[in-house]
């Protein structure tokens, strides 16, 4: 006869194995999106038809987890549009712009540079949930949330000024590639903070969650159209200009990195997460020299190390609450 204990050491044992494979597989797909998008997604295809697409494919891969664990009709028992509209309505709304100007950092910035500024969203998330959540910081996290201002600031000035860049237009690279990825941090950290607030203080599913995101998003995306230079694109060129089949692969990947999110944060809380962003960092910077046949620039060579330290710190020394706050 098998002890309750050893069943519990065995079932451990699953968990942790999933949550090597969730992590593995979620490092790859952070590290190579910003490579594949670029790759894939040409520059006559219109951002708002591609960020449509990508709020499609997580509602379906959402109702497809929801379905395969047999909890469609638990969550959706108590649903209401009401519900809806408080937990998702701002946080969507939000997403939908902070996805809009990914989109054009994508194309004004190489992988490896976009990868790292986006890391300046953990700053402005540990802002928002200080304000939203009452998240107080260790002296360790706010040492390493200034290296990541530090690093974001290298980055600035070395993509603005590098005469290798892809855009001969330092202004461009400012305007339409650094500019749009720290505002789309800033609008991170605040959706991510409304988002904990719901899942964690109202207990909010985050699977009904991303399908209502996606949702709302989307209806805020439509109605952008109708005076948007997108919504004149694609009247006069259709949805799909400048798509092709190959397009599909980043659309997809990022909605099954939304579900791969989840599963690692429900599995192994956000400490594996910080684990997983920083090797990504690495994957970024692996993937881009293998395929694009350039190193990282001595700016990003100076800044990487910052990053990898800072998110490695703030994930190391969380703040522990004392107990006359207790």
């Amino acid at each position: 006869m098998v002890s309750p204990k050893t069943m519990s050491s065995k079932h451990k044992e699953g968990i942790n194995k999933n949550v090597w494979l969730y992590s593995a597989l979620l490092t790859l797909q952070y590290g190579a999106q910003p490579l594949i998008s670029k790759r894939f997604i040409r520059r006559e295809v219109i951002v708002t038809s591609s960020v449509l697409a990508c709020e499609v494919a997580k509602v379906i891969c959402a109702f497809f987890v929801l379905t395969v664990n047999g909890s469609v009709a638990k969550v959706f028992k108590d649903w209401s549009i009401v519900s809806a509209l408080t937990f998702s309505g701002l946080p969507a709304a939000i997403y939908a712009l902070q996805n809009s100007l990914l989109q054009i950092s994508y194309k004004n910035l190489d992988s490896l540079t976009f990868s790292m500024l986006n890391q300046t969203k953990l700053l402005f998330t540990a802002f928002f949930g200080f304000v939203i959540l009452r998240q107080k910081q260790s002296i360790q996290q706010i040492g390493a949330l200034f290296l990541l201002i530090v690093a974001a600031v290298l980055l600035s000035i070395g993509e603005g000024t590098r005469k290798g860049s892809k855009s001969k237009d330092p202004e461009e690279v400012l305007f339409y590639g650094i500019i749009p990825v720290l505002i789309a941090s800033v609008l991170s950290g605040l959706a991510s903070a409304l988002c904990q607030w719901a899942s964690q203080v109202k207990k909010h599913s985050s699977y009904l969650m991303t399908m209502e995101m996606s949702f709302f998003g989307s209806v805020c995306l439509l109605a952008s159209l109708s005076k948007s230079p997108d919504g004149d694109a694609m009247r006069s060129h259709g949805f799909f200009h400048g798509w092709t089949f190959l397009t599909l692969i980043p659309v997809i990947a990022n909605a099954l990195g939304g579900i791969l999110v989840g599963l690692v944060t429900t599995y192994a809380g956000g400490v594996r997460k910080g684990f997983v962003i920083v090797s990504a960092l690495l994957v970024t910077a692996l993937l881009q020299f293998i395929f694009d046949g350039k190193p990282p620039s001595p700016y990003c060579l100076v800044a990487l190390p910052l990053v990898i330290t800072s998110i490695s710190i703030y994930q190391k020394y969380p703040y522990h609450i004392k107990k006359k706050e207790a």
